[in-house]
């Protein structure tokens, strides 16, 4: 089945183009099944470009999936017109009676600040708690991850020696678990931070599972033991070129960064990036939808 999105999105024009399956609003009332509800909570600056990202993998699955696009009534974006965001976003206040089989809150360039001085954090928190109630698994990407794990769990992150940002080598800890399900023995997937949340401090948490870590960029994928939260601390959802346009808008910053790791073939920036962790990127929020949101949401969500 397809993913569901609104046919003026943005988006849908760039998906239609990759043969990615979807399906318009007008069409999708005439199919006879209950959809996934997912909503996204984006606080990323480049709204449009994450939506398409997300949007690209969660069409990837023979399950109808319905969007609802959030945004915090806390924050002005200064990256996404305001026409966008009033013609396909909703706030927190919109949606907070309704229930959804799943949650996506996603990274935001926040990650310096302690998480209390930022703007939002409070509406954040408020997401959080609802979300014990109304969404049955929640997904945080990056700074996303950070702040669940620090807001449920009392982990703080900690600052890296600079910048981690590349694409690396991970093991898959867990054979046996849904969400690594398929996955090869080791893979590859992109980071891109100046902060981590220390994997010996997430192993202290007996409710915390880490199924997927590397030895440069650590913890990746660590869930609970029920999967109603699930923390990814890279951006398996980043296209071919976001790594090298975040590198090219730090050097025009004059950051002085470092070219990104496993990137540019022998890291020449001039050269095409290599396109390396696409299948796993699929196979991670096929699973995530299929294995744990379609299996075990009611087929009520009143009953969440």
């Amino acid at each position: 089945m397809p993913i569901k999105i609104p046919n003026e999105l943005p988006a849908f024009k760039t998906l239609e183009n990759e043969n990615v399956f979807m399906m318009t609003e007008e069409r999708a009332i005439h199919q006879d099944i209950r959809p996934l509800r997912i909503a996204i909570v984006n606080i990323m600056p480049t709204k449009i470009e994450t939506e398409t990202q997300l949007l690209r993998l969660l069409g990837n699955s023979p399950l109808q999936v319905e969007i609802e696009l959030i945004q915090m009534a806390s924050h002005v974006s200064k990256n996404t017109s305001a026409d966008h965001l009033l013609k396909f976003y909703k706030t927190f206040d919109d949606i907070k009676h309704e229930r959804f089989d799943g949650l996506i809150i996603t990274g935001a360039p926040v990650e310096l600040m302690p998480f209390e001085e930022v703007t939002y954090w409070d509406e954040l928190c408020a997401i959080m708690d609802w979300a014990k109630t109304n969404v049955y698994s929640t997904l945080y990407i990056c700074w996303g991850s950070q702040a669940g794990l620090y807001y449920k769990y009392g982990i703080d992150k900690q600052l890296l020696p600079k910048k981690l940002s590349g694409v690396y080598w991970h093991e898959r800890l867990d054979f046996r678990h849904p969400l690594t399900r398929g996955f090869d023995d080791v893979f590859l997937a992109p980071h891109s931070r100046y902060t981590e949340t220390p994997v010996k401090e997430i192993r202290k948490i007996d409710e915390l599972m880490i199924l997927a870590e590397s030895e440069e960029a650590g913890a990746f994928i660590i869930a609970d033991k029920d999967c109603r939260n699930i923390f990814i601390s890279g951006h398996a959802e980043y296209s071919r070129h976001t790594l090298m346009k975040e590198y090219e808008r730090d050097v025009a910053k004059g950051i002085n960064p470092d070219i990104p790791c496993n990137y540019f073939p022998n890291n020449d920036t001039t050269k095409e990036p290599q396109f390396l962790w696409r299948s796993h990127a699929n196979m991670l929020y096929y699973n995530w939808l299929n294995h744990i949101v379609y299996l075990h949401t009611p087929y009520d969500l009143s009953e969440l």
